[in-house]
């Protein structure tokens, strides 16, 4: 596709959180969907409530978007332990920057969905130099949240960005 190799050297669990760094361009979305895709895989993301009206409502949902009400009482966490609880096979993706812009540190909320909802982490990458993204390890949580921080972001040490100074692996806190 397009000059790009997808490689997978794990199998797919059930159910799991898809961290998908580094997320730094608009093309991330689209190159990440569309491979995942070709792979046979079936992937949602979140995306606000509000954009789910019509006829965007039905494109999203097609897309594997899963709306997100900020509104409810119900953290955005445990609205998709929810979703986990209630579907039969789910896979979650989730940028752990939050944005395409340079962070100071990680949000987390990927590591304690996949906690509180019992499931792995798929870890997936983008590199933009060898034109490549992949999933070559399936972590899974121990509730050691700076010890599994510091394995996840050390997976990622070597994977090139399409905007390479507004990628940062400094450690959350």
């Amino acid at each position: 596709m397009a000059g790009w190799k997808a490689i997978v050297t794990v199998a797919e669990p059930q159910k799991s959180i898809i961290c998908v760094a580094p997320h730094t361009s608009n093309w991330d979305f689209p190159i990440g969907k569309l491979s995942y895709l070709a792979l046979g895989r079936k992937t949602s993301f979140l995306i606000k409530k509000s954009w789910f009206f019509f006829p965007m409502g039905y494109l999203f949902r097609a897309m594997g978007g899963v709306p997100v009400d900020r509104s409810k009482r119900t953290s955005v966490t445990q609205q998709m332990v929810e979703e986990f609880e209630k579907r039969e096979s789910f896979h979650l993706a989730i940028t752990p920057e939050g944005t395409r812009g340079l962070v100071s540190k990680w949000k987390m909320g990927f590591y304690h969905i996949a906690l509180k909802a019992n499931v792995p982490i798929q870890l997936a990458y983008i590199d933009y130099v060898k034109k490549e993204l992949g999933i070559k390890e399936v972590f899974y949580p121990t509730g050691d949240e700076k010890a599994d921080l510091e394995k996840i972001q050390a997976y990622y040490k070597d994977v090139h960005a399409k905007f390479p100074e507004k990628f940062n692996l400094h450690k959350s806190k």
